[in-house]
């Protein structure tokens, strides 16, 4: 009786090597495809939550001064945004700068990569990304561009 013994090498082929590295490597690619996205995601939620606090300190103002809407940004910003060492920038550090107005502001369709500007539209409330004009001396609407695309709108 001839027996045959098989000779088995424990062991991966080097088509099993390439494949687990292939596909090793498309993981590691759609993680950095999606990274990017991701960042931009938060610091736009990170924006918006910036304009639901300028939001609120424009209420808080307007409490303080019988109603009436803030004339000058710039003071509004110091006082009511930036107290106790607290600071009101874009995630890039960078500071916002309030454009204010009385008619649609236009703004650009691209995002330059600076601290987005906060448009500050008297007389206006939000319609989605647009505002509505005419709507009463007291009524503030902030606009802001945001990176991932769109514009954020908030109004009282």
């Amino acid at each position: 009786m001839n027996v045959q013994q098989k000779n088995k090498d424990k062991g991966f082929t080097i088509i099993e090597v390439v494949l687990v590295l292939a596909i090793a490597g498309l993981i590691f690619l759609m993680v950095f495809i999606a990274l990017p996205a991701l960042q931009r995601g938060q610091r736009d939620t990170q924006r918006k939550n910036d304009m639901s606090r300028a939001m609120t300190a424009v209420n808080n103002y307007q409490s303080n001064n019988r109603g009436v809407a803030p004339s000058n940004w710039t003071d509004f910003a110091t006082k009511y945004l930036e107290v106790n060492g607290d600071t009101f920038a874009d995630p890039s550090g960078t500071k916002y700068i309030f454009v204010p107005g009385t008619t649609k502001p236009v703004i650009s369709d691209t995002f330059d990569g600076a601290a987005p500007n906060i448009y500050a539209t008297k007389g206006a409330t939000c319609n989605g990304e647009d505002i509505d004009l005419g709507k009463g001396n007291n009524k503030i609407a902030l606009q802001m561009k945001l990176e991932g695309g769109g514009i954020s709108c908030q109004s009282n």
